[in-house]
């Protein structure tokens, strides 16, 4: 397990332009408004050669009514716990407020090794600002400019210098990736929370609650993967925030970072046009699919005929391609989500599937014989060979013909048909090309 550094402290110091900048990303969501990032949000870093893991929190705020702020709070404190080191930023421009001391006395009671950076020194007479820092009982505060990159240098040599060189390490980027996506509250938050055993994300009955994408390493019961929870997806006429619109954003990237998209659907409001919009984003990047029904448990019809109508209606508002598992779990109650778990893991196999060139040929080459494509101006096709491309996205496979022009889409879907029938590519898209020999 890699080192951790946590940023901390009050609304709008910024935290979120440092973590970016550390983590040379645009992952963090950055704005004017307070409050932006709610959850932790995890990236990687490297300095001189030691990499590490950095997590952004929430602006920590006390005494506040507001439910965000109090999961928040919450964060932050599972943030630290986590950490090995701690940043606490603070902003030259409004001075040591009530927060910031709040903060400061919390980091001290945790026992964790702190440091104090003073954020937004942009110009050379902001820096004599820092000095009044020094009453947080922090040490030596680190002058900063996260806008434009100052003194982070200084502050990164001393970071590192306090991390265990025994924990130097980080994440394996060969493992799958699942991004759960769908809807605002659909349930994606509580299914993460409740694979990991942990209020990882916030969850409230808010809708639109999650607005960062947020990377977790699950390595529990001898599996070992990526999960990612996404903000939902609105329609466009709904997105009116900037925030918001950057949380779409984000989750499609989520998508195009993925290797399998778990696709929640609310099992009380069915299947809805925007559920078919993310399923065209998933389709569009080629990714694996698994469709979960979630909220099963508030379904009073749980008959084998109202699950089979249920998959049946989803399958036609999905077609053509309609080989993809259909769960129905309830995060909630955790009601099969570790079957949620193999069947991405089934799906992401099924991703990987090499057949070889000797067993296609051998299935295939038979069966184009008694059932050619059909000819088209008098011309006969004929295929010869077929093998499966290396080092693609998803299964590929070409399929060489004397007149490739001629072969339509009837049958390259028999074709498509028949692979599936033969190898296991539940849930994952197939391409055929049929090229000149």
């Amino acid at each position: 397990m890699a080192n951790v550094l946590a940023i901390v402290g009050r609304p709008n110091v910024g935290k979120s332009t440092l973590f970016n900048r550390l983590t040379k990303t645009r992952r963090a969501i950055v704005n004017e408004q307070a409050g932006s990032t709610r959850d932790r949000q995890y990236g990687k870093s490297e300095w001189n050669g030691r990499e590490f893991s950095v997590v952004d929190t929430g602006g920590w705020v006390a005494g506040s009514d507001d439910v965000f702020e109090s999961e928040i709070n919450r964060q932050v404190d599972l943030a630290i716990s986590e950490a090995d080191v701690v940043l606490l930023v603070v902003d030259v421009n409004q001075g040591v407020t009530q927060f910031d001391m709040e903060v400061a006395h919390l980091l001290r009671q945790s026992g964790k090794q702190t440091l104090l950076a003073v954020n937004k020194v942009d110009t050379f007479d902001a820096q004599w600002g820092a000095a009044e820092f020094y009453k947080l009982g922090l040490g030596e505060p680190y002058i900063l400019s996260a806008v434009n990159g100052l003194g982070t240098g200084d502050l990164l040599d001393e970071i590192v210098s306090r991390f265990n060189p025994d924990k130097d390490g980080m994440e394996d980027d060969s493992l799958p990736r699942f991004a759960i996506v769908g809807r605002p509250n659909a349930g994606k938050s509580s299914l993460l929370n409740a694979f990991l055993g942990e209020e990882r994300t916030i969850v409230t009955d808010v809708a639109g609650t999650t607005r960062d994408s947020i990377y977790t390493r699950y390595n529990k019961f001898g599996k070992d993967f990526y999960l990612v929870d996404t903000a939902g997806i609105r329609k466009k006429a709904k997105v009116d925030e900037d925030i918001e619109y950057y949380s779409v954003v984000r989750s499609i990237r989520a998508i195009e970072n993925s290797d399998v998209c778990i696709l929640m659907i609310d099992a009380q409001r069915g299947i809805e046009s925007q559920d078919l919009n993310i399923f065209s984003v998933i389709q569009k990047n080629k990714k694996g699919l698994v469709v979960c029904v979630n909220k099963w448990d508030l379904v009073e019809d749980k008959s084998t005929a109202a699950i089979k109508a249920f998959e049946s209606a989803i399958r036609e508002r999905l077609a053509p391609f309609t080989d993809f598992p259909i769960l129905f779990i309830s995060a909630l109650t955790k009601q099969r989500i570790f079957k949620v778990m193999e069947t991405a893991l089934h799906v992401y196999e099924n991703k990987e599937r090499k057949i070889p060139t000797a067993k296609l040929n051998e299935l295939f080459l038979p069966l184009i014989e008694n059932y050619p494509p059909p000819a088209t101006k008098g011309k006969y096709i004929k295929i010869k060979y077929c093998t499966q491309l290396p080092n693609t996205q998803v299964p590929t496979f070409v399929f060489f013909a004397n007149l490739p022009q001629y072969v339509k889409e009837p049958y390259r879907r028999f074709i498509e048909n028949k692979l599936r029938q033969w190898f296991d590519f539940n849930g994952t898209p197939v391409q055929i090309f049929i090229r000149a020999k």
